[in-house]
């Protein structure tokens, strides 16, 4: 399982000494512990990627602003901890994997205007969970609805 798989990964890096690393492990340990609390279940692979996924976005936003405001060293930290968390992701999809997977939802749930997006996205979130940008997902999907001119 991921979550054991992040545990043994900070066991490592104690040993190693690697404090940077460990202490993003830690980030990642503490999300998933809170969401555990929070909802008072044991996370599964899936919903540990949306804790990823969500830690990603926010490093994401974090290196924009950072960059905006001129400050690189904190845009290196941030970028190091966004690589590590990739890391725990399953391989990304291809452009043409994510449109063949669009496509083939469009079909089975005969959407045909952008009212049915959440139907295709309901049915593409779970082949490309942690896969890819789920906010690229749903433009890309709007595209597709969108009738053209």
């Amino acid at each position: 399982m991921l979550k054991e798989r992040i545990t043994e990964d900070m066991k490592a890096a104690m040993r190693a000494g690697e404090k940077e690393r460990l202490s993003t492990i830690r980030l990642i340990l503490a999300a998933i512990k809170q969401r555990e609390v929070d909802e008072r279940i044991s996370l599964d692979d899936s919903q540990v990627l949306a804790v990823l996924e969500k830690m990603m976005k926010q490093r994401r936003e974090s290196i924009a602003q950072f960059t905006t405001g001129g400050r690189a060293d904190l845009v290196a930290r941030e970028t190091a901890e966004l690589a590590l968390l990739q890391a725990y992701l399953p391989a990304q999809l291809t452009d043409a994997e994510v449109d063949a997977l669009i496509a083939a939802a469009i079909k089975t749930s005969g959407a045909a205007s952008l009212k049915d997006i959440g139907k295709v996205m309901a049915a593409v979130k779970p082949q490309a969970q942690g896969r890819t940008d789920m906010a690229a997902l749903s433009a890309r999907i709007k595209q597709q609805l969108t009738p053209k001119s």
